[in-house]
């Protein structure tokens, strides 16, 4: 189709796409069924990941469920129509695209009821559904929650001060984390996210330890997640300070260890 090649070569811009979503040949389906013939011959000329980048430019990227009906505007309607039309790509764009826009709206979502001092109970409710609702796993929203969680607070400049009001904060908020860190997987996340939160956030360098002895006392991390965070599932931002902190710990847990294991051979 012409107007998917003079699109690839830019002699057209992606924003003329925008004549697609009015009301009239969306209900009568031509807008869907362009749609996939422009992308077909858009994607000959471009690779997937070319045609995406225009359309967020041209923020279309949001709008690909308007090429069908109020009716039929779904993710899974979406999926099925192009992937059956053999443009997959596009439906994993829209997947990812939608993933993004949940997230984003949950973090806002958390943050505002964490500012509102929300019980604990109710928070893990309201996560459990929104996950079901949106089809979250775990890993995902382990990050959230940490993130929601740190950003709910006016950290102290003072280091030596910001340590013990942050103990004190997640203290509070370990039972939460709890509920979404029953996974390796997520404990790892878990580590992860909270290795680059205190090399991020100079004043977190030396909390570091601490706020992981307080997670594995408060059943959010396990032993055997620290110490593959350690030996290998550690991030790159200030590994060498962080490995240091964690050593003497990661010593106990492995003498504690190797003493349980002995026991039960005896």
């Amino acid at each position: 189709m012409l107007t998917g090649i003079l699109l690839a070569n830019g002699t057209l811009p992606a924003t003329i796409l925008t004549s697609l979503f009015s009301d009239n040949i969306v209900k009568e389906g031509i807008a869907a069924s362009f749609a996939v013939k422009l992308f077909k011959a858009w994607m000959v000329e471009k690779d997937a990941n070319a045609v995406t980048s225009s359309l967020r430019k041209a923020n279309l990227d949001k709008k690909l469920l308007e090429l069908f009906p109020a009716s039929k505007q779904n993710v899974e309607h979406f999926s099925k129509y192009f992937n059956d039309a053999g443009l997959k790509e596009l439906s994993d764009f829209l997947r990812t695209q939608k993933s993004l826009g949940t997230r984003k709206e949950l973090q806002k979502d958390l943050q505002e009821r964490l500012s509102q001092e929300c019980p604990i109970k109710e928070m893990v409710l309201y996560v459990k559904e929104e996950m079901k609702r949106n089809e979250l796993q775990e890993q995902a929203v382990i990050g959230l929650l940490w993130s929601s969680i740190m950003h709910s607070v006016e950290w102290n400049k003072k280091e030596e001060l910001v340590t013990e009001q942050a103990l004190k904060h997640l203290k509070h908020y370990a039972p939460l984390l709890a509920v979404f860190s029953t996974q390796g997987q997520s404990e790892l996340i878990l580590l992860q996210k909270i290795q680059e939160y205190c090399y991020d956030n100079i004043h977190f360098m030396k909390s570091f330890h601490k706020i992981v002895v307080l997670f594995y006392k408060a059943d959010v991390l396990s032993e055997e997640a620290i110490l593959k965070w350690y030996k290998e599932a550690h991030v790159a931002k200030g590994k060498s300070v962080f490995l240091e902190q964690m050593k003497k710990f990661v010593e106990w847990l492995q003498n504690a260890e190797e003493e349980s294991e002995s026991e039960g051979d005896d």
